[in-house]
């Protein structure tokens, strides 16, 4: 009696095994349907509008975290100027999907198979070679094209037919600095400063390097390792070489903290960098103190009276805008840069009459577009801005403002 009651229990429990997988397999066939029903309205919000996403790959956190949230406020003033687009003659809400990579090349490729994952059409982005760099593989293989909004180390577009940009690159920016510090102040002897293993940090170092010493001067590089929060050893040693200039093209993290350490140690020399000291953080960290600093950019505050304007007013109607903008409402050029890229991926979904991330990509390569900082186009061999000139600014220590150079190419 015993064994036919096992038996017997044996017997129950196998078939509620195979119910229980009748159901799982029930609810998954069930789940499957339920998506591809929503497949069926994919591109359409709840109002049956029609809607196009682009992706924000950029960083609101980590060393870049600051330059990414200013190059993030222009796409979102930008899509709150035009939130739809006319495409194929119908008009479609634009959805604008962001991403943190958090200025880490190892987490970036993660972030960027999160907008792959939300059916993005293009994405905008990154504040940040190294991180562009890392994720534009996931990009490839999902067949989306991506914009480059500041990310301006040749490798990001190198060889490949996916990545475009909308800036200058390095090799430009490097050159321009050197001719600048060399032929009109007249300096001889540069120090280099870079993080090692970033790749905008030690790119645009060695393209100032290489102009500079073909110009006639001399340079003495170094690197610095991740984290570092104490410059004076590299101070001391860029004093020691007599350096006219110290050259360190870094994140803001690091650049305020050698604009201070610069000042206490009443350094002589002059500090230049490229587009990433374009920040209030460096007018803050250099406020009363006796520095000369030197930029080249993107922007200057003024070029378009429009959007200096319209951007001030939305950046003052939010606390949160102005947190994320460093705390005023000062413009940044990365900003003005993240507005033209917003309309830049709006040209390119009109002139490719689709949301199909392979029409777009097409169409890009054909896209002319005049924006607040200068007539964007591409070239026909990396999809790379065609742009012949930057500005020159320098830190007004006694005002906190950024006060205007000039432009300049490489001629």
């Amino acid at each position: 009696m015993i064994i036919k009651n096992n038996i017997k229990i044996i017997i129950q429990e196998e078939i509620m095994k195979k119910l229980l997988t009748i159901i799982l397999c029930l609810a998954m066939v069930l789940g499957c349907l339920f998506i591809a029903g929503c497949g069926e309205t994919e591109g359409e919000n709840s109002d049956g509008a029609k809607v196009v996403k682009i992706g924000v790959f950029e960083p609101a956190s980590g060393s870049n975290g600051a330059g990414g949230k200013q190059e993030t406020l222009g796409v979102k003033y930008a899509h709150s100027v035009q939130p739809t687009v006319e495409i194929a003659g119908e008009t479609y809400e634009v959805q604008v999907e962001y991403v943190d990579n958090q200025s880490s090349n190892d987490k970036a490729p993660s972030a960027a198979a999160e907008l792959v994952d939300k059916g993005v059409s293009v994405v905008l982005g990154s504040y940040g070679s190294g991180v562009s760099i890392a994720a534009s593989s996931v990009f490839e293989d999902a067949g989306i094209p991506a914009v480059g909004i500041t990310c301006t180390n040749p490798q990001v577009t190198e060889g490949n037919k996916h990545y475009f940009r909308i800036c200058f690159l390095d090799p430009f920016q490097g050159t321009v600095l050197a001719n600048y510090a060399y032929n009109e102040l007249g300096y001889r002897t540069a120090y280099t400063l870079a993080e090692n293993g970033n790749d905008y940090d030690e790119g645009l170092a060695n393209y100032f390097t290489e102009a500079f010493k073909a110009l006639g001067g001399t340079v003495e590089n170094a690197n610095f390792p991740e984290n570092t929060s104490d410059f004076t050893s590299y101070l001391a040693n860029a004093n020691n070489a007599k350096a006219d200039v110290i050259f360190a093209p870094t994140s803001t993290n690091y650049a305020q903290l050698i604009v201070e350490q610069a000042a206490s140690k009443g350094m002589t020399a002059s500090l230049m960098a490229g587009d990433t000291w374009d920040s209030n953080q460096i007018l803050s960290a250099a406020e009363g103190k006796d520095v000369d600093i030197k930029v080249t950019t993107f922007y200057q505050e003024g070029g378009n009276a429009e959007f200096d304007a319209g951007f001030k007013a939305w950046l003052e109607a939010d606390d949160q805008n102005i947190t994320d903008n460093g705390g005023d409402s000062k413009i940044a050029a990365v900003s003005a840069m993240g507005y033209d890229a917003y309309f830049t991926a709006l040209e390119a979904l009109k002139a490719a009459g689709s949301t199909d991330p392979a029409k777009v990509m097409e169409a890009l390569w054909t896209v002319e577009f005049t924006g607040v900082t200068g007539q964007i186009k591409f070239d026909d061999t990396n999809g790379d801005a065609v742009r012949t000139t930057a500005y020159i600014k320098s830190v007004n220590t006694e005002t906190a403002n950024w006060d205007f150079v000039k432009e300049q190419g490489v001629d």
